[in-house]
Formats: C-alpha cells, structure tokens, sequence
C-alpha cells in the first residue's frame, strides 16, 4: 500500500506545481488537495449521512463485479482473475483521488473490449497469453500518460465537442461486437475474434457442436437476469448466480456432461508488477499509442458524461480536470496490479444510486470486501461453470447498446440517426481503431454541417401585435410590403455565406425595396463573409434595394470595424433595431402588411396572445411542431 500512496502524491505534487508557481503557496496547496483525499475528511463529507447503507451498498458492489470483472478480464485477454485484482486498488485509488461524491468504476466493457480486439486483431496475440499478461498492463500505463498529459492541458471540456449520437454508436458498436465474441461461450464453443463478419461465421461453425447442458445454463442464466432487471430491479441477482452455479456444479457435476468450468484463482492480494517498457520496441509503438489514446479518449468521454450525469441530478460539484488525475491513478494502479485499463461503470454506478450510496465510502468498502474474497473467497470461484460467467457478461454488455437512444433519434432527428447507426457499424465492421477516427470524423462533420447549415427563417407582423413573428409557423404572421426581414442564426464564414446571399435572392421580387437581416444569432464574422455582405449590399443598392442588417450583439460591430467595414456603420448599413432598419427606409408604424383575401375576409379575427404563444411553441395547425427553415 505504502507503494500506491506515493503514486498518489507524485500525482498531487504535480498539480500543485502546475497551479501554483511559488514553492510555498505550492506545499500549502498540496497539504489541503492531500488532505482532501484522505479517508478523514471522507468521514467528514456533508454526503454522508448514512455510512453503514454505503458501507452495504460497497459490499453489494463488490459481489456483483466479481462475475463482470472476471468476464471483462477475459475479454481484454487476461486470465480471470485479473478482472479481480483490477476490482481493489485501482477502486481504492479513485475513490480517494475523485471529487464525486457516488460515482463507482472498475474493469469495465469498453477498455477490455478494445483491449482484446487490440491484442487479437491487430497484434495476434494469443488470450491468457505470456504476451499478452506483459502487453496488457503496459497498455494501461500509457493510459495513464494519457491521462495526466490531458490533466496538464486541462481538457476536460473536450467532452463538449462528442456528440451523443457518436460515443452512443460507438459505445453500442464495442459492446455488440463483444457480444458476438461472447455467444458460442453459450454453449460449450470457443469464443472468437475479428469483425461481424468474422464473428458470424465462427457462431455459425462453433453451432455445429452444440452442448445442450451448457446452452441451457446460459441461456437460463439470461432470461433470469433479463427478467429480474425488469421485475425485481433492486435484487443483486447477478451476484446470486456465482452460488447458484457453484451449487449447481457441487451437486449435478456439469463438468461431466461437457460444462467448462472456470480454471483455478489463485488466492491472496496482487503481486505488484511494474510494466516493462522494452516490450515497446516488440510492436508497432505508432499502434499502441493511437490505441491507448483512443481508450483514455472514451473512458474520459463516458466517464466525464456519466460522472456529470449524477452531478447534476444531485447539485454536487465536480471538477473535470481533477477527475483526470483521478483516471490516470486508477490506471497506474491497474497497471501495477497486471489488469486492463479501468473505466467508470454506468452499471455499478446505477447500483450503488438504486441502494441510495452517497459517497466513496462504496469504493472503500467495495474494495476492502474485494480484498476479502481474494484473500478467502477464491476456492469456491473454480465451481462458476463458463456459460453462466458469459451470460452474466452478455447481459451486462446488452445494457451499454442504447437501443432507446437510436429508437430516440430515428423518431424525432433522421440525421443524428445516421450518426448514431455509421458510428456503430464502423466499430461493428472496420474495428475499434477505425471506429475511433470515423467517430471523430463524424463528430467534427456534425459541427461543420451545424455551423454551415444553420436555422434560417423569414419574419413578418401579425395585424394587432408587436414584435416580428417567423412566416409560415405563425398562421397570421405576414411580410410587410416591399419588405424582406431574414433571420441567420448562426456565425457567418466562409462556409456559409451563400445560404445566406441565395436564400434572400430567392425571396426577392420585383417589387422589393428593403432587406433587413435579423442578425441576433450571428455572433461572429470571418473577412470572407464580410466582402461578401459588401458585395451583395452593393449589388442589391444598383437595383434600387436599401440593404440593412440590425439586432445583432455590439461586439459584432467591433469585429466589423477591425475587418475594415466600418463604412457599413458609417452609411448607416448596420443599424441597433429592425424597426430603426425599417425606419430609415421611409416605413413607420403600423406597418403596411401584404394584401391577403384572409386578412381582408369577415372571417379574420386577430389572434390573442394566448395563441400567437403557442404557435411560437408548437406551430399551427397546418405545420404544427416544426419551424419554417429555409
């Protein structure tokens, strides 16, 4: 332990150097972030009003990571017990270093799941392997790295720039091709590796060789869990399979009838193992850094959002950049110990906020009852028969595809779906590296396509109401006469300056004098637009066509300025308001709308403001729930 301590206070020593330059200031900060950490001030937390329930809750924790952590290890391609040994210090380590009062992690789908498509796909490495028991630790270490080069450039906001939709694909994408690495573990095949494709055809030959006792404990195991998610959420009936399997195997001897059964755990506490670096110069160094980059990027991505999720659901504050530091110890330790890169688990988390846990008390009973177990618990663990252990394993994992966000966005956003569906067929079909790069891809596309696409609409009055009201989503809105209003909301650039010219173009008739751009969502301008806007002013003036645009912020005006267009401030372009736009090209109140038959009919009626609301809300009749877009 004394070990693990000094990698926490190398750990502080550098944050305290990076924020305070002065040696003294930095000792008194590293005395206060030290004693933050401790179990001390832990006890003292405002969270905990309860610590004999997260004291419960931390041993219910443990339990059940003893299946998923063994299944997860032999994802990655680590022995069993691994998943462990990645179950005690690692835990420890965050939940002293972490600023969130419940959040739980530990040896989780995604690392391991990339780990192991890592060592069998591309590297061909050989699972509960001597390679790969020496590759696998290194692979946390750089992790690790990652972690504490993120932490020194503060990037925890770039979870920001990580749609959804893509860490949605991307999530479901790893978890479906573990699945289907998983599925002849059912029944008594050997599990496989590569792409769907790859995936498909060994289930398809594995299924020619079917035990009937395994396919039937596995697929038992499966519907009972399934079920107790459903109608009995709150009973740890993952953890109860391990005694029902062991049971099952002391009375009935599965193992006689084809059942494999888990090899022998070892018992007592990890050996430390210090990662050796020279296995580097072994393998391609450019692979294992993308890879390990791209694992710290998701369990940043996951753990950040999720960590953020319970923040918010319980006013706690949370800082990112030291939730980083926090990664990078986990990880060390996880190195240390010989396991997988740890991530933050969604389901454990999920568990501990279901038994009401509210501090890290559950990480430090969860990893002292962990101790326990590997110190007195392992004999029984070689009675678990496999398929129980891979159905345990698959339905966690059936948990991490988000089918309801997919159903989500294919109801209400067709182009977020696409994202969601290219992300999880990347990971699905070309492997988690290409996974990644498409993912980011398709994240930055998204921006681009936000940023070059924006919302755009035409404005008008309603007889009888003030303000400007967008034409086509409010059923009496109509334009003023020889008046084009416009509305850009987004930042105008290169990328999308002719939306702009060829949506009013497109609007223009012959009887056009005035076109005034509502420019309140614009809240910069690159040059290019800028001699664009000059052009096209110019241009519309020659046709005898006054060319204003108003509303926006002042600080647009400063960038105008800098940007050499300060004679469209000086010639009265720009201007504070439309209606000092409108006023300025002769229209004064009441503005004289466009003729309709409607307005000039018995039948009109102006609205009240009770329902000119709700068309702003919902839309009217004829084009309820969505907004004119140009």
């Amino acid at each position: 332990m004394f070990f693990y301590y000094i990698i926490l206070i190398i750990h502080l020593i550098i944050g305290c150097l990076i924020r305070h330059k002065c040696p003294i200031c930095a000792i008194i900060y590293f005395g206060k972030e030290l004693t933050s950490v401790t179990i001390w001030t832990m006890l003292k937390s405002k969270a905990i009003k309860h610590p004999l329930n997260d004291i419960l809750t931390g041993i219910i924790i443990a339990l059940v990571s003893i299946p998923i952590s063994m299944g997860y290890a032999q994802i990655s391609g680590l022995p069993s017990v691994y998943g462990l040994y990645g179950s005690l210090f690692p835990i420890l380590v965050y939940g002293l270093i972490t600023t969130s009062p419940q959040f739980i992690v530990g040896v989780d789908a995604m690392p391991a799941a990339m780990v192991g498509t890592l060592l069998t796909t591309e590297l061909s490495i050989a699972p509960d392997s001597k390679e790969a028991m020496d590759l696998i630790p290194l692979i946390s270490l750089m992790v690790a790295i990652w972690f504490i080069i993120f932490f020194l450039l503060k990037a925890g906001n770039v979870v920001r720039f990580i749609s959804s939709p893509v860490m949605g694909g991307f999530i479901s994408g790893v978890g479906a091709t573990i699945i289907l690495m998983q599925i002849p573990k059912l029944f008594g095949g050997e599990a496989s590796s590569g792409e769907a494709i790859d995936l498909f055809i060994n289930i398809y030959n594995e299924a020619s060789d079917i035990n009937p006792v395994s396919l039937l404990l596995g697929a038992g195991t499966m519907i009972i869990i399934l079920s107790s998610k459903k109608f009995l959420p709150r009973v740890p009936v993952t953890a109860l399979m391990l005694p029902v399997g062991a049971l099952l195997q002391i009375c009935l001897k599965l193992d006689d009838h084809g059942v494999k059964l888990l090899p022998q755990v070892p018992a007592g506490l990890p050996p430390i193992h210090i990662p050796d670096l020279n296995i580097l110069t072994k393998y391609s160094f450019f692979t294992l850094a993308v890879e390990s980059l791209s694992i710290a990027a998701v369990i940043m991505a996951q753990t950040l959002l999720a960590t953020g999720s319970y923040a918010s659901k319980y006013d706690d504050p949370i800082d990112n950049n030291r939730e980083l530091l926090a990664y990078s110890g986990m990880n060390i330790a996880s190195a240390l110990v010989g396991c997988c890169p740890i991530n933050g688990s969604v389901s454990r988390s999920g568990i501990a906020d279901s038994y009401k846990g509210r501090s890290q008390i559950i990480s430090v009973s969860s990893a002292l009852t962990m101790c326990i177990i590997l110190l007195f618990g392992t004999p029984l663990l070689k009675y678990l028969p496999v398929p129980i252990l891979t159905a345990i394993v698959i339905c966690a994992l059936i948990g991490i595809i988000d089918v309801k966000m997919f159903k989500r966005l294919l109801k209400y956003s067709k182009s977020e779906s696409i994202i969601f569906l290219s992300s999880f067929l990347a990971v699905l079909l070309f492997g988690t590296i290409n996974g990644v790069f498409i993912g980011c891809f398709l994240s930055f596309g998204e921006i681009a396509v936000r940023g070059v696409v924006p919302p755009t609409t035409f404005l008008g009055r309603i007889p009888g109401h003030g303000n400007f009201h967008t034409i086509g989503r409010n059923k009496h809105a109509c334009p003023i006469k020889n008046t084009i209003i416009y509305r850009f909301s987004g930042n105008l650039f290169f990328a999308n300056i002719d939306k702009l010219e060829n949506d009013i173009k497109k609007a223009l008739r012959d009887d056009t004098r005035q076109v005034v751009i509502d420019a309140r969502g614009i809240g910069s301008i690159d040059i290019t637009a800028l001699d664009r806007l000059i052009s096209f002013k110019d241009r519309l003036n020659n046709r005898g066509i006054r060319f204003y645009i108003a509303e926006h912020d002042s600080s647009l005006n400063d960038s105008i300025r800098k940007m050499g267009g300060k004679a469209l401030i000086d010639t009265g372009v720009i201007r504070r308001t439309i209606t000092l736009a409108l006023s300025d090209a002769g229209l004064e109140k009441p503005y004289e709308l466009e003729e309709t038959d409607y307005y000039n009919s018995e039948e009109f009626v102006s609205p009240s403001e009770e329902h000119t609301e709700s068309e702003w809300a919902y839309g009217h009749a004829e084009n309820k729930g969505s907004g004119h877009r140009s």
